[in-house]
């Protein structure tokens, strides 16, 4: 039932139907703006169309969603807004995962990602890039930052840190692990393991479905976002509420500095299963 506790931040957004998005991409073509023809489309593109087209923007199906925010702002606590740069995809693209593993040698973390010891490097944005469209997307690379007595495992076009046999290793003997993963062609995640095994794992669009040996062990974080854990809401900001949740655990915040120049990394030499 309802927790009676949290009051939701609900907002208003329009559903993108396949006709409507077919008129955002004709028309942003047609202005000579860069238009991915996969995955969401640029917001800045979308408000120049709406302010372009006020009858579409008049028209347009509309859903309620909750936005997740921090109730007390100004206590110095993390906040979704601080991981809004995730939404720009210079910075990681439209598919990541990143890996807060509570464990201070890199190299070791690398090493339980399989990377193999002769394989680890400096890699650039640019290796990493060159790297995907060699492998067709499949982003076989993971590259690390430390953060204190964290280390985070920055995949882009990969997903094998949200693997359960992953977050099991790299959680193992008395550790923590945590995968934010980005999926825009598919279902966004957010996995939390301790100790080697999985506790949670949802979607963060849909945190009212959970599953793990203790399902609702972040329960308590959801409230303190304004979400209510027992409801079907659907969320407005899933993937800056998620790492949100993150640095609340890890107690480390992820910035885009930390993702500048080369960091050490290595190309993951067998994919992880289930």
């Amino acid at each position: 039932m309802p927790d009676r506790d949290v009051s939701p931040q609900r907002v208003s957004r329009i559903v993108f139907t396949g006709e409507l998005s077919r008129r955002v991409h004709e028309w942003g073509r047609a202005q000579g703006l860069s238009v991915n023809e996969r995955g969401r489309i640029a917001s800045q593109i979308i408000d120049a169309f709406f302010t372009a087209n006020p009858d579409a923007l008049a028209s347009a199906d509309r859903i309620e969603l909750v936005r997740a925010t921090v109730r007390a702002p100004g206590d110095g606590r993390t906040s979704p807004d601080d991981y809004a740069w995730q939404d720009d995809l210079r910075t990681l693209g439209p598919s990541y995962t990143l890996t807060f593993v509570q464990h201070p040698d890199e190299r070791e973390i690398l090493r339980r990602f399989r990377v193999k010891p002769q394989d680890i490097g400096m890699l650039t944005d640019e290796d990493v890039d060159e790297r995907i469209l060699a492998t067709d997307g499949h982003g076989d690379l993971v590259r690390v930052v430390g953060l204190g007595e964290w280390t985070v495992a920055v995949e882009k076009f990969g997903w094998q840190g949200q693997a359960h046999q992953a977050l099991r290793e790299l959680s193992r003997d008395g550790g923590q692990a945590i995968a934010v993963s980005r999926q825009d062609n598919a279902n966004h995640r957010l996995s939390y393991a301790a100790d080697g095994q999985v506790i949670t794992s949802f979607n963060p669009e849909f945190p009212g479905i959970r599953e793990g040996v203790a399902p609702d062990h972040l329960d308590e974080h959801l409230r303190k976002l304004g979400i209510d854990p027992a409801a079907d809401d659907q969320i407005d900001n899933p993937l800056p509420a998620a790492l949100c949740l993150v640095s609340w655990i890890s107690g480390v915040m992820l910035t885009p500095a930390h993702l500048n120049g080369p960091l050490p990394g290595g190309r993951i030499s067998s994919p992880f299963s289930g």
